[in-house]
């Protein structure tokens, strides 16, 4: 129970620790916000200018910066036309209806992108719902989102979050899933137990969100790259990165596979030999040898050593059908892992032992066969 409480603990803390940048650019940005529409616009209350850099900052991560504009316009929109309309035939049920049709309409003939068109909407609700006292005109409280809109997107750029830390942290996910499934796969084979080829089976057909949450970790810390100068001298190491996302992709996808053969091998009459099991425990290794060495900022060439020995290893003889696909499927997962560091495929290819390479007789089983 305490081991669950310090996990979870621990977890939470590390969230804190990737969400701690994006809470500092909301909290100065919302500051400089109203600071800057009160003195320089002279607005007395500028509500939808920290609301605006809440808005953009918030949904920011993650997201493109053509969105991200998409959506400052889309709320400044939604503001202007539903305070002007306010200003005009003033608030309640038909009046909302009509404002959130007429901005929603105005959205879409400017661009038709969901994001956009839903900001308009709600941002012309929020005005017709709560019609300001001091009689300010749409102009300036189109002025007021666009403000935000604009210093949100400063403070991201000016505060920014780590690039390395956010494809690092998602990174480590892929990565250790891999590795577990391998894990998991190679007891399963070593203890010929089948529920433990069936939790593998299970762990690796969750491993997708894993890999679309990297795949948007790169994409953020690639904009924070671009929009902030404190980070435009080191974008070559995050193209490390990028190397890695479509390999360990494929490695995963092969890992399914792998997990799937496994469970069926265990029920042939002719299960897979504990070699296997070694060498899906090296190429899990590798994996977090190669998660280890990225996050320092290291070339790979631990993990790269270590998958070309897994590579250059003979295959054993006496295999089932599943075995060999089982074999077929490590060795694509190798390919794909030393592509990730790196090597192009042809070169990683050509690493692998042969198919028509002699093939070598599992120890252990042969003492077992002999027995």
């Amino acid at each position: 129970m305490r081991t669950r409480l310090s996990d979870h603990v621990r977890e939470r803390l590390s969230g804190f620790g990737l969400m701690a940048p994006s809470i500092a650019q909301c909290a100065v940005g919302a500051a400089l916000a109203w600071t800057v529409a009160i003195q320089l616009l002279d607005h007395p209350r500028p509500f939808f200018a920290p609301i605006s850099v809440l808005i953009c900052v918030g949904v920011g991560l993650g997201q493109r910066l053509r969105r991200v504009a998409e959506l400052v316009v889309g709320v400044s929109l939604g503001v202007g036309v539903g305070d002007l309309l306010v200003s005009w035939i003033g608030s309640g049920a038909w009046q909302i209806m009509l404002v959130v049709a007429l901005a929603m309409t105005a959205a879409v003939l400017l661009n038709s992108g969901a994001l956009f068109v839903a900001q308009a909407g709600s941002s012309a609700v929020l005005v017709a719902a709560l019609v300001p006292a001091d009689g300010a005109g749409g102009w300036d409280r189109m002025a007021d989102a666009l403000t935000g809109g604009v210093i949100g997107i400063a403070t991201a750029a000016l505060l920014p979050a780590s690039p390395f830390t956010i494809a690092a942290k998602h990174l480590s996910g892929v990565l250790d899933a891999l590795s577990t499934v391998l894990e998991r796969a190679a007891e399963a084979i070593e203890k010929r137990d089948v529920d433990l080829a069936a939790e593998a089976l299970e762990e690796a057909r969750n491993t997708q969100a894993a890999v679309a949450e990297f795949e948007r970790a790169v994409e953020t810390s690639k904009e924070i790259t671009l929009i902030s100068p404190l980070h435009w001298h080191r974008r070559g190491r995050l193209a490390r990165y990028e190397t890695v996302a479509v390999p360990v992709d494929l490695a995963l996808r092969n890992a399914r596979v792998l997990a799937r053969r496994t469970l069926a091998a265990l029920g042939e009459t002719s299960p897979p030999p504990t070699s296997l099991a070694e060498a899906m425990r090296e190429v899990s290794e590798a994996a977090l040898l190669l998660q280890l060495e990225l996050a320092a900022g290291r070339e790979p060439m631990l993990a790269r050593q270590a998958l070309l020995a897994v590579a250059a290893r003979e295959r054993p003889e006496r295999l089932g059908f599943s075995a060999h696909v089982i074999i077929a499927q490590l060795r694509s997962i190798a390919v794909d892992l030393l592509q990730a560091t790196g090597m192009d495929h042809e070169e990683a290819t050509a690493a692998l032992t042969p198919l028509d390479a002699p093939q070598v007789e599992d120890a252990n089983d042969a003492k077992s066969a002999k027995s």
